[in-house]
């Protein structure tokens, strides 16, 4: 029963944070997902020093509301200061994930959050976390049900606002011309991104999400150029390497968050080598239709 909360819990964690990224990839705006996942750290720590408790509604408020700074302090540099994409995020990102690591050395007897499971994660320890009634009744590892909330919300975010969520992220131009705000959709995204992060930290760790949250749509990019297809082979391949990431780490082991993302790339890999293979077939083949039949030899 343990090995299915783990997997279960690493399930989550990889289709949640990949149906998101899905629209991450589409929007080149992968190291965004990257930035927000290591930003929101210090957010975490300072909503714990405000209100003394590590309430789930407490620690979600403050990383969301770092995530969406960090999110307007990447677009400010970029658009108002000029500066280049890939440097205001690496700017922003490594400057307010140091801030949240020193905040955590200076109050580590007042913060009870661990390093090591904020940078890390262990998610072999999430069996332990259980939720019991005042009956005595165990429910199952807490993790789970925050995981399967969020999940249930993504779902429905993307399913209900799917025309939105397209369009801003294929045709923001046309989308703004028809009245949907690129700007607001944009802040929604980053929001549902900076939740994730902070369910995943007990699971995952900071360093990471940032594989579940971009490997799985990035596999799924590379099989189809269907957005539904693409949304649809993210869960599967994030339930894959949930299940795979596992059984290696329980043979060597080892960290199963590590192996999970080493599953993940091993599967992108493959993933890969046969796209590239059917592309050259594919191209053999229209040479091979566009060569004129040579004339019989006698």
């Amino acid at each position: 029963m343990i090995s299915f909360w783990i997997i279960l819990t690493g399930a989550l964690v990889a289709v949640s944070a990949g149906l998101l990224g899905c629209f991450l990839v589409l929007r080149r705006m992968s190291m965004v997902g990257d930035a927000i996942s290591h930003a929101v750290l210090p957010g975490i720590v300072i909503a714990f020093l405000i209100s003394g408790n590590r309430e789930p509604l407490t620690i979600l408020i403050g990383a969301s509301t770092l995530g969406l700074v960090t999110t307007f302090i990447i677009e400010y540099l970029h658009k108002k200061a000029k500066v280049q994409g890939d440097a205001a995020i690496g700017v922003t990102y490594t400057f307010l994930f140091a801030v949240g690591v020193i905040l955590l050395s200076l109050f580590a007897g007042q913060v009870d959050i661990d390093q090591d499971c904020v940078l890390y994660g262990e998610i072999a320890y999430v069996p332990i976390d259980t939720l019991i009634t005042a009956s005595g009744m165990n429910l199952g590892p807490r993790p789970v049900y925050l995981l399967g909330g969020l999940l249930i919300v993504i779902v429905s975010f993307i399913i209900f606002f799917y025309k939105q969520l397209s369009l801003t992220a294929f045709d923001p131009g046309f989308a703004t011309a028809i009245g949907i705000s690129t700007v607001l959709w944009h802040y929604l995204l980053m929001g549902l991104v900076s939740i994730t992060t902070v369910v995943s930290f007990q699971s995952v760790g900071a360093i990471l999400i940032i594989n579940f949250l971009i490997g799985p749509p990035s596999i799924a990019y590379l099989i189809t150029r269907s957005l539904k297809r693409m949304l649809i082979y993210t869960v599967i391949i994030g339930i894959l390497i949930a299940f795979f990431g596992y059984q290696i780490a329980a043979y060597f082991d080892v960290s199963v968050a590590g192996c999970m993302a080493v599953t993940t790339g091993i599967i992108f890999a493959a993933c890969f080598v046969y796209t590239s293979y059917n592309s050259k077939m594919k191209k053999k083949d229209i040479v091979m239709t566009q060569i004129p039949q040579s004339a019989e030899t006698v």
